[in-house]
């Protein structure tokens, strides 16, 4: 059994599935020209806000007639706020596969209190999307942070649906392509892809969206900093920048960075092609080696960005006490940070694979994962 370190390192060991690694290019000075000590609601404050859903709207081809907004309390906040403005005048079917798309079960059916259809998988799997109920309105994650599944793709989501569809994109938005015509609400937050600072999430509203807002009112009181309508009408400076409270212009300027970086390697295709190549790298040692496996059962499913993997050794007799123990390895060596998996999802190793993340320093540390499996076996089987 061979437990001898590896001769290289990761030059970057920062693989956390949120808030993920900056842009390799990223430095403090970059934020020198933040809006600070200003109003955001001066000149040069909503130039700036304005600036970061303009080149969102760029690097992400979202079409021009679909509004674009600055929200509070990152995706979260942004999928409770569509949630709770739109939900409740159609029937409702809740598509879930993993921790955060069950959180959002549990809000429509315990907060809101709505008789919902709910299609939910194990982790590693994806539920039956051809039996989806388009006359519904459909809420869904693009990837499962925590699960490494994916949609494959949105062929199966209706262009002619009769409800609108609320995707959940924090882990896929500027690392997936996402078909814009299939999808009515998109929210993401900037720590994931761009590996940008948290706190603030994106909404993107279709015309179809707009028009509900526009001709719904939901029976349910909405707390301020979840509305998106006044007397019927769209809060339109939402969607040019005037935040509903206070942004941190700090963080905007960080984003404004990160977008900078993400037109210099290709925009979205150049993004998209180094979240694919960072995921073809773990799953290149993952074939080569019988003990540890991809979490998610398909290859069409598998995560480009939150990759999850299990061990599947017959020796292991305590999974979750395993992987934690081959996590702090990694730690200790300073070679990997934070990729233990998800509290509630099977144990095992989640790698974060965004963009943001060099090629080179996921093939430096793919041996080390092998080298901290095989050093815990032994020291297992010492003990015993």
């Amino acid at each position: 059994m061979d437990t001898k370190t590896p001769a290289a390192r990761p030059i970057n060991p920062r693989f956390s599935s949120g808030p993920c690694a900056k842009p390799p290019t990223w430095n403090l000075n970059k934020l020198g020209e933040a809006w600070l000590g200003r109003s955001h609601r001066a000149a040069g404050g909503k130039a700036k806000l304005a600036a970061a859903i303009d080149g969102t709207r760029e690097l992400l081809g979202i079409p021009d007639d679909y509004r674009i907004g600055i929200v509070p309390a990152s995706d979260t906040g942004a999928v409770e706020m569509a949630m709770w403005n739109l939900l409740g005048a159609r029937p409702v079917t809740m598509v879930a596969w993993e921790s955060f798309g069950a959180g959002w079960v549990t809000d429509v059916a315990k907060q809101l209190k709505l008789d919902a259809t709910i299609l939910q998988a194990d982790y590693g799997h994806l539920p039956d999307l051809s039996t989806v109920n388009f006359n519904h309105d459909v809420v869904f994650t693009w990837n499962g942070t925590t699960s490494g599944v994916r949609v494959p793709d949105g062929d199966w989501i209706a262009q002619d649906r009769a409800g609108l569809t609320i995707c959940d994109a924090t882990s896929a938005a500027f690392a997936m392509e996402l078909p814009w015509d299939r999808l009515d609400v998109t929210t993401f937050s900037w720590q994931k892809v761009l590996g940008g600072e948290a706190a603030h999430g994106m909404i993107v509203l279709s015309p179809r969206a707009v028009e509900r807002l526009e001709s719904y009112t939901p029976p349910w009181p909405l707390p301020k900093i979840f509305r998106l309508t006044k007397g019927g009408k769209l809060i339109d400076g939402v969607f040019r920048g005037e935040t509903i409270n206070t942004p941190s212009m700090l963080t905007v300027e960080d984003y404004l960075a990160s977008l900078d970086w993400a037109r210099s390697v290709g925009g979205l295709t150049g993004l998209v092609a180094r979240a694919d190549a960072n995921a073809a790298a773990v799953q290149s040692f993952v074939d080569r080696h019988d003990w540890i496996e991809n979490l998610a059962t398909e290859p069409a499913t598998r995560s480009t960005t939150s990759v999850c993997l299990k061990f599947t050794d017959p020796r292991i007799s305590d999974g979750a006490a395993f992987a934690k123990a081959v996590a702090k390895r990694l730690d200790a060596e300073g070679v990997a940070f934070d990729i233990g998996g998800y509290r509630d999802a099977p144990p095992g190793l989640r790698i974060w694979c965004g963009g943001t993340v060099e090629t080179s320093d996921i093939e430096a540390l793919m041996p080390w994962i092998g080298w901290a499996f095989e050093s815990e076996n032994a020291a297992q089987a010492e003990a015993a």
